[in-house]
């Protein structure tokens, strides 16, 4: 009888915790400091950033079907969120040249130890798992990259726009 209760009221509170949904509206993206219509990378360094990096590092956030179910949704949306306040490739055209190119280095340093893309998101995005090859094809391309030889962040930017805490060098 008792274990009964504990079910009924486990089974009710798994189904109440769906009524408490998370924000999926993505903000809008300004081309002009975005970083795919700035940068311009090649095809290829694009394909890797958008398959490996922009779901959880930019305003283009692409909800799988299960981030409609708690409590995993409010995981993932607390992953989001961190991702996004520690680099967001839809504002780092924002920044100037100097914190760009840190940036692009500091990310490149936590693609080329495998530290990012995350396990827990190459386990249901398997266009995201990367090949040592293109780790260090993307790796490279952000380390190399030359900010004043393209015009990019020149729009001057913001160096707290930046938590360099997060990438430590």
């Amino acid at each position: 009888m008792n274990r009964k209760r504990i079910l009924i009221a486990l089974a009710v509170s798994v189904v109440l915790i769906q009524l408490v949904r998370i924000d999926k509206t993505n903000p809008p993206v300004d081309p002009k400091i975005d970083f795919q219509s700035v940068a311009q990378p090649p095809a290829e360094v694009l394909s890797l950033i958008k398959d490996a990096c922009y779901d959880c590092h930019s305003h283009e956030t692409t909800y799988p079907w299960y981030s409609n179910v708690a409590p995993v949704s409010w995981w993932m949306k607390w992953h989001m969120n961190e991702a996004i306040e520690h680099f967001n490739f839809s504002t780092l055209g924002s920044l100037n040249a100097e914190d760009l190119k840190w940036a692009l280095g500091s990310a490149a340093e936590v693609i080329r130890k495998g530290e990012m893309p995350l396990r827990s998101y190459t386990w249901m995005h398997p266009q995201a798992r990367l090949s040592d090859e293109q780790r260090a094809l993307l790796a490279h391309w952000l380390e190399n990259f030359t900010p004043l030889s393209t015009g990019y962040g020149s729009t001057g930017g913001n160096p707290k726009d930046i938590n360099r805490a997060q990438f430590p060098r």
